[in-house]
């Protein structure tokens, strides 16, 4: 039996998501902002409560353009939250959407609030372009120029190498402090876990299949929520889905981060995306107020840092810790959630589960925790498939991994994710319905 939090339960109501939209080299048709409140409006009218009765808003989100600072708060009001209550954003790199959860899982706990709407939000497609330092220092001069003869000084020292823009999608995909980027990260797993070519390419298929199947099968109606642009374009499911990836054809692609040695290619990554997630969470006293039904209920979160050069094990770090807590083994999560960041890093993971040489090293155990049963990972798909907005992806799996308990008529699960920085967040979340029966 788990142990309880400090502090009151803490109930999943309901949630919603946008469909998930590939970045096609130029700004997409939806803000950040747009997103979220795309997700939220249809997600607050289904409720037995209006949105002025929403007492708190916390929304996760890396990158969000200059009209869109404190995103949360600009996204309560754009849903019709009272303007009494108060809205923060939370930024914890890829995992923002679930410290978003975690901080508004803290609030109910305390006492603080009772119904909170909790989630995240990116759209990197809007990530800006930004000027150089020597196109600032010349502004800088420019603007500080007060006549004629030095501002015609200024033009003759001009270069065209001034107008070099900064991608800042790129420059954040890369880790400062080793000077690698995460998809260098990832061929560091692949190399010191022995992950082939091969296993990449099945695994990151297997999660377009999943996720074509679960489409096919309509198991994600009740959580992904149409979009419609401005030019009446309609968005009903995650675009980046190719239905007919196959082994042959992501064998075509060369290594994109390692291109003499590597294995890890565009095709067994997670997609540059736009997309938001929101989760309705609620104390029993909210639960019993409105008579609202309850999605799911959220159990400990755990946090842990790993180093940087191989960020993706994160989720190995955050999960075995939590699940110790809680006197729980890998038999008692009956499914999981791992964000697919790259196919080179969920793979990693489940081998260091079940490696008795990693797992006595790092957690001082006397075996393997145990081995993870791949029937019971993403059994939709996952990051590789529909995408990894990196504000909104840890709320995501947690919604999902609620839906899928609820669906599989399963008690528990464990939703984790890497982060950018060497981090991992993990989550237990359990099926009420079946927690409750087995009281």
């Amino acid at each position: 039996m788990s142990r309880e939090s400090p502090g009151r339960i803490v109930y999943i109501v309901d949630g919603a998501r946008t469909p998930f939209l590939k970045a096609r080299n130029k700004p997409g048709p939806f803000t950040a902002a747009d997103l979220a409140v795309k997700a939220g409006q249809p997600l607050l009218n289904r409720q037995a409560f209006s949105a002025k009765d929403i007492e708190s808003i916390v929304i996760g989100s890396v990158m969000s353009n200059p009209d869109e600072t404190n995103i949360a708060r600009l996204i309560a009001l754009r849903l019709g939250c009272q303007a009494q209550a108060p809205a923060y954003t939370v930024q914890r790199n890829c995992a923002s959407g679930m410290q978003a959860i975690d901080s508004a899982m803290k609030d109910i706990q305390s006492g603080r609030h009772d119904l909170v709407l909790a989630g995240g939000t990116e759209a990197m497609s809007h990530a800006p372009l930004l000027f150089n330092q020597d196109m600032i220092a010349w502004l800088s001069a420019w603007y500080s120029a007060k006549t004629f003869s030095k501002r015609a000084s200024l033009l003759l020292k001009t270069r065209l190498s001034f107008l070099k823009p900064v991608i800042s999608i790129l420059r954040g995909l890369n880790d400062p402090m080793i000077g690698l980027s995460m998809g260098q990260t990832a061929e560091n797993l692949a190399y010191n876990f022995k992950i082939n070519r091969l296993s990449m390419d099945e695994f990151s298929v297997q999660s377009h299949q999943k996720l074509a199947m679960a489409i096919e099968q309509g198991v994600m109606t009740e959580e992904v929520v149409p979009l419609i642009d401005n030019q009446g374009q309609y968005y009903e499911y995650d675009n980046g889905l190719r239905s007919d990836s196959s082994i042959e054809r992501l064998a075509k692609l060369k290594p994109f981060f390692d291109k003499k040695y590597g294995f890890v290619t565009p095709g067994n990554s997670s997609q540059i995306t736009d997309g938001a997630a929101l989760l309705i969470l609620a104390s029993e006293k909210a639960v019993a107020k409105w008579n609202l039904p309850t999605l799911g209920r959220l159990v400990a979160v755990n946090w842990a840092g790993v180093d940087p050069g191989v960020m993706g094990l994160g989720p190995v770090h955050a999960s075995i810790p939590l699940l110790q807590q809680h006197q729980l083994s890998m038999n008692d999560v009956d499914y999981w959630e791992i964000n697919e960041a790259f196919a080179a890093q969920v793979l990693a993971c489940m081998d260091a589960f079940n490696d008795a040489n990693y797992c006595r090293q790092h957690f001082t155990l006397p075996q393997a925790f145990g081995p993870l049963d791949a029937a019971r990972l993403n059994i939709h798909g996952g990051a590789i498939a529909l995408g990894h907005p990196v504000g909104a992806s840890g709320a995501r799996i947690t919604l999902h991994l609620a839906h899928v308990l609820r669906q599989q008529n399963a008690k528990r699960g464990v939703a984790s994710i890497c982060i950018g920085g060497g981090q991992g967040g993990a989550i237990i979340v359990e099926n009420g319905e079946v927690a409750a029966d087995a009281k």
